[in-house]
């Protein structure tokens, strides 16, 4: 089958054509905005890309278009097929058909946490023999990639992180009921994408559809907070584990960032690693559970996690400059935030912390979390907020403002040079930067460390 993919330089149509490819499928594709890193690993595939959506990518005549939720009325190329009549499918449906089918598909949901814990749970599974395929919205240092088919056999187990955003401009349901997992982990569940949903209680309702595909056969991995709480209310006909405060599966922290894992009362073993945080922990937690669910015991996940080499952007370090450490990471909703700054504090104890956030997501833009910053920013000692005033990442608030609430340890700015010079100004021997965005902000983090070599 040949499919031309529209939006194929995000990251889950990026991963979907690498798979497509994989299976045997000609693939090609085309976005707004063709640029490496995500064209460089395409082109690499054998995928021919095409610049912008114009009509004459037609003429390629593939036998489907698959369709990314980038792509919404107007533009020119869908226009064209809709016109035309051709056929066409979400990626998300074209993936739950056409690759994972036949696979007992362990599916990651949740606000916080979807790629780290879906890494974890791959790394567990290849650690045990699995050999998964795997999706995931980021690149796992332990494979090197963010999709395959599967390793080095035909494996029946396949790991993909399950986003709650909706599917396309056709399908408004969440991408994640096109899975039809048989092992879901519901991570977590907070308001998120007020550009699509209106509150907390329209999220539930698409995780009660998640919860409504898993078969009675399958196992549901679930947090027990209260949101998460509410939607298996609704209903739950699979069999559940509970992990967190007084769960199923519970932590017993340690002084050293280490932790007993517990189940059903019964200790399992401990985690010890580089990781920080708490909700790294519970990330851990869950994979675990998920993992006993497909045989893998939780004495044998604990061994594969102690090997966990965590993921690209998650409190990844860049460099050391003169006793500079600056991180990356890609927390941007408050709840992240907080929990990335925490779990760094616990790791560098007093030493400096200098938050460097661009509320960019959909949800910051539009305005609807910014009391929450102040919160989420107060374990760091000074605090550099950047927001775009102009062009598709402009805010539509003043970020100054809504940062008053710190005081003088927290600063403003819409320029890019000009944030890093405060940066740098400020930066003193043993202090850690960390960049937190959903984007690449400007490539902040390398003229950060280039700007501290020559101070």
């Amino acid at each position: 089958m040949h499919i031309h993919i529209l939006g194929i330089c995000g990251t889950f149509m990026g991963g979907l054509a690498v798979l497509a490819k994989e299976a045997g499928h000609t693939v090609t594709g085309c976005d707004a905005n063709v640029y490496p890193p995500m064209s460089t690993q395409l082109e690499a595939q054998g995928i021919k890309l095409i610049e912008g959506f114009h009509p004459s990518q037609i003429d390629l005549r593939p036998d489907l278009f698959v369709i990314g939720n980038v792509v919404s009325r107007g533009n020119p190329l869908m226009e064209e097929i809709l016109n035309r009549n051709l056929p066409y499918v979400s990626g998300p449906q074209w993936m739950g058909e056409h690759i994972l089918r036949d696979k007992w598909v362990l599916a990651v949901a949740g606000t916080h946490g979807k790629t780290t814990t879906s890494s974890m749970l791959a790394w567990i599974l290849q650690d045990a023999g699995y050999e998964p395929g795997f999706l995931i919205g980021g690149v796992p240092f332990n494979f090197g990639i963010s999709a395959r088919l599967a390793g080095a056999t035909d494996s029946a187990f396949f790991v993909i992180e399950a986003d709650e955003y909706d599917t396309a401009f056709f399908d408004k349901r969440s991408k994640f009921v096109h899975y039809r997992a048989k092992t879901a982990i519901l991570n977590n569940l907070e308001y998120d994408h007020a550009d699509i949903f209106p509150d907390l209680a329209a999220i539930e309702t698409q995780f009660h559809h998640l919860v409504r595909t898993v078969p009675g056969a399958g196992k549901l991995i679930v947090n027990r907070q209260p949101s998460l709480q509410r939607v298996i209310e609704r209903g739950c006909w699979s069999g559940i584990e509970w992990f967190g405060a007084d769960a199923q599966w519970s932590l017993k922290s340690g002084a050293n960032g280490d932790a007993q894992v517990w189940f059903d009362g019964k200790h399992q073993g401990n985690i010890a690693w580089e990781l920080s945080g708490e909700h790294n922990l519970l990330n851990g937690v869950a994979a675990i559970a998920a993992a006993r669910h497909v045989g893998v015991t939780p004495e044998r996940a604990l061994a594969a996690l102690q090997k966990f080499g965590n993921v690209k952007r998650r409190m990844e370090v860049l460099g050391v400059v003169k006793g500079v450490t600056v991180y990356d990471d890609f927390a941007h909703h408050p709840t992240a935030v907080a929990m990335t700054i925490d779990g760094l504090r616990r790791k560098v104890g007093g030493a400096r912390i200098l938050a460097v956030l661009e509320p960019r997501s959909n949800t910051m833009k539009l305005g609807t979390m910014k009391e929450a910053l102040p919160g989420s920013l107060e374990q760091a000692d000074l605090v550099f907020g950047y927001g775009a005033r102009s062009g598709k990442d402009a805010l539509g608030w003043d970020l100054a403002e809504a940062l008053r609430p710190l005081g003088g340890k927290a600063s403003a700015f819409d320029d890019l040079g000009a944030l890093v010079q405060a940066i740098v100004a400020a930066a003193q021997p043993g202090d850690h930067v960390l960049v937190m965005s959903n984007g690449g902000f400007g490539g902040v983090h390398g003229k950060i460390l280039e700007a501290l070599k020559g101070a």
